[in-house]
């Protein structure tokens, strides 16, 4: 009788604890603007990763990062203030109460429903473990390890039926060692020990330690979206006045093309001296020869323009400008980069499937680029809202493809040969040259002919790749894809020999891919005989 009192005594009182304790989030705080963070220890990053979100050390310093899509942070308020937070986030997890324990080996084809998972020794995620939501994008998952934490060579946590990564905890009470390829999902957090991450792993989620050293060699890391995180938007739209109406103008130096260039959707002009080598059939706006009226319109917007763009507060800095591009990827922000600018390869602006969202892109120099350099689009960006404010040159080299309206201030402006502009490239003062390019003004402009971001004919982009370089994968996004409109897409190695085909009936597809590292070279073919091409990286 005593013993069952007892027991319903026990119940009750689990029964008026605070929700806390069953399956529901921790506040990470501040914690949750960073990807990686250790409290006491020490940042090193080995070749090009690519990172979404603050990275930084309470105690030490953050080593060989490059350019980062958020705020490096050492030994400041930001990262006192994260350590705390952190403490804090710790705590909660550590008091939650298990609903259920595993074995120490996860994973292996496993598929767990929401709560809270103990784990009483070291542990090793092995091929893949699903994490199952059932339909509730509120689903909570927290593992409690009390040790290490290890993962085999390509494992992966794997999120179905609205699982979110925002959602998924891990604490763990040791080293945590992710081996190469590893795919995880989730906000770790490992308390007095350190974290490693290998060559081509991907971490959707946090890597956060209370004390220890973060290693991490060539990963993708990005906190994850959703659980009330921030929608961006990035800056307020900027008003281009007249400006919008030009795909081509200097507001003083002489405008000279060469060779055939096209010029869809926007007027070509300058405000003084000359317009010259524009064929009119090419520009299906018009060419301004002389200045006239649209011209000093044009000019005294662009000025205007110019002034709220540079006076725009910015979110981040990225501190490399010299390596710029390299597959970094950028979400809606205000970026500012402190000194000539070299875009090499390719540079991702990621919308996180806002279309509205606006990117503003600040750089204290000149510009130049690599052949053959890109801009993608990914996940509804689109190029009317992508903004390059640069102090000095600009030079677009052979055969780029550029996104965005690009605003020289005090600069030449050269545009060369075989380049794909969905912009607009204007300078307030400097001569700007082009050399057989096309130029697709966005749509908005006050031009009589719009062209749509996502299809225009055979020269607008009809897929985004994603990562470039690529390891084991490669996520295609081809917005106009279905069973219907299904698309062709190939790949080749340097010597013409097709090594992949593959025809893709869905928007989003990830494509296992598994080449040996190497340039190899893309063509993507629709329904309609439109044809995308372009140069792909593996890297092993």
């Amino acid at each position: 009788m005593k013993k069952q009192l007892l027991n319903i005594v026990t119940a009750v009182t689990l029964l008026s604890l605070p929700n806390m304790i069953f399956a529901q989030a921790p506040n990470l705080g501040t914690a949750a603007d960073f990807v990686l963070f250790s409290t006491t220890g020490a940042l090193t990053n080995t070749g090009i990763s690519q990172l979404t979100g603050h990275v930084g050390s309470n105690s030490d310093f953050s080593t060989n990062f490059g350019n980062v899509n958020g705020v490096m942070n050492d030994k400041n308020g930001a990262s006192s203030l994260c350590a705390d937070d952190l403490l804090t986030a710790y705590n909660q997890l550590d008091l939650v109460v298990p609903t259920a324990t595993l074995a120490p080996a996860i994973g292996n084809g496993q598929t767990l429903t929401s709560g809270v998972y103990y784990i009483p020794s070291a542990s090793t995620l092995d091929l893949v473990l699903t994490l199952d939501g059932l339909g509730n994008s509120n689903s909570v998952f927290i593992f409690k390890v009390q040790g290490p934490l290890s993962t085999t060579v390509n494992s992966k946590v794997k999120l179905i039926n609205s699982a979110k990564a925002c959602n998924v905890y891990w604490k763990v009470e040791g080293l945590v060692d992710m081996a190469a390829g590893t795919s995880m999902k989730g906000t770790i957090i490992a308390n007095n020990s350190a974290i490693n991450m290998s060559t081509g792993d991907t971490l959707e989620g946090r890597a956060l330690t209370t004390a220890g050293a973060i290693t991490i060699d060539g990963i993708l890391a990005y906190t994850p979206i959703g659980c009330n995180s921030p929608v961006l938007n990035g800056p307020s739209y900027p008003n281009l006045g007249s400006a919008a109406c030009y795909g081509v103008f200097s507001g003083n130096g002489p405008v000279t093309n060469t060779g055939n260039t096209f010029v869809t959707g926007g007027d070509v002009g300058t405000n003084v001296t000359l317009t010259t080598g524009f064929n009119p059939l090419n520009v299906t706006g018009m060419v301004h020869p002389i200045p006239d009226g649209s011209t000093a319109a044009c000019a005294a917007d662009l000025s205007n323009l110019y002034t709220y763009l540079n006076t725009l507060p910015n979110d981040i800095e990225l501190l490399y400008p010299a390596q710029f591009g390299r597959s970094l990827v950028l979400t809606p922000h205000t970026y500012i980069m402190k000194a000539a600018t070299v875009f090499t390869d390719t540079l991702y602006l990621n919308a996180l499937d806002n279309p509205n969202a606006v990117f503003v892109i600040k750089i204290n120099g000149a510009l130049s680029t690599s052949t053959y350099a890109k801009v993608a689009l990914i996940n509804g960006a689109l190029a009317k809202n992508v903004f390059w404010k640069v102090d000095g040159a600009v030079s677009i080299n052979n055969f780029a493809d550029f996104k965005g309206t690009i605003i020289a201030n005090n600069g030449a402006v050269s545009i060369n040969k075989g380049v794909l502009l969905n912009g607009r490239a204007m300078t307030t003062d400097g001569e700007l040259t082009t050399d057989s390019i096309r130029v697709i003004v966005p749509v908005g402009s006050c031009s009589t002919v719009g062209i749509n971001d996502i299809d225009s004919k055979n020269i607008i982009e009809i897929a985004s790749f994603y990562p470039n370089p690529m390891t084991n994968s490669l996520s295609v996004l081809v917005t106009s894809a279905s069973e219907s409109n299904p698309v062709n897409f190939s790949i080749y190695n340097t010597l013409g020999t097709l090594v992949m085909s593959k025809i893709i009936t869905e928007q989003s597809s990830v494509i296992e891919t598994n080449l040996p590292s190497g340039i190899y070279f893309y063509k993507v073919i629709t329904k309609n005989n439109k044809i995308q091409s372009g140069k792909l990286m593996s890297q092993q």
